[in-house]
């Protein structure tokens, strides 16, 4: 069973998907253009500030790749969004991670991070992250929502029978007569 085949197009959730994927990918496309026009240096480690994080060229040039991959999964919209914003939220939150071993350390430091960068990864990361799994990763999923459906089809039935505890207490099968 596919989870694409059962989320009808006009579901309230992949308006959710599409909003977090685009709001993203502009961001993250306005910041890589904007990192370009300033000229940096491709590995440098000694960019100028835009928006408050710092850059080089091989920082701009993946922002605008990752804002075309968001937009791109925006328009696509559904499942793939969805999906699209998991893994792309756990990039970023991956980044952060990059950049806190590589802070202070200009010789391995080649997308130019310093702090704000890094805590710029770890918000973005979650908040894209949280839009990707919005409606999909609950306990509280309404009825019609097709993440439950397949949820519910997978559950088994508990066991009938004497409680767990009384089955380490005296293996063996249950005595339907008494004790």
């Amino acid at each position: 069973m596919k989870l694409q085949d059962e989320l009808p197009v006009d579901h309230r959730l992949a308006q959710v998907y599409r909003i977090g994927a685009g709001l993203g990918g502009v961001f993250l496309l306005v910041f890589g253009i904007l990192g370009l026009l300033d000229h940096p240096g491709f590995l440098s480690t000694s960019g100028d500030r835009i928006s408050g994080l710092s850059t080089n060229g091989a920082l701009s040039l993946l922002s605008v790749v990752m804002g075309l991959v968001l937009i791109g999964g925006a328009v696509v919209g559904g499942n793939f969004a969805s999906t699209l914003n998991m893994v792309v939220g756990t990039l970023f939150v991956l980044a952060g991670f990059y950049g806190l071993a590589v802070l202070g350390r200009p010789d391995a430091n080649i997308l130019n991070f310093r702090l704000s960068n890094v805590l710029f990864s770890f918000i973005f990361g979650l908040v894209v992250l949280t839009f990707g799994m919005y409606g999909r990763v609950s306990s509280h999923l309404p009825l019609d929502n097709p993440y439950w459906r397949e949820r519910k089809e997978r559950e088994r039935p508990m066991p009938s029978g004497p409680p767990a505890v009384v089955k380490i207490l005296k293996p063996g099968p249950p005595n339907p007569i008494g004790h």
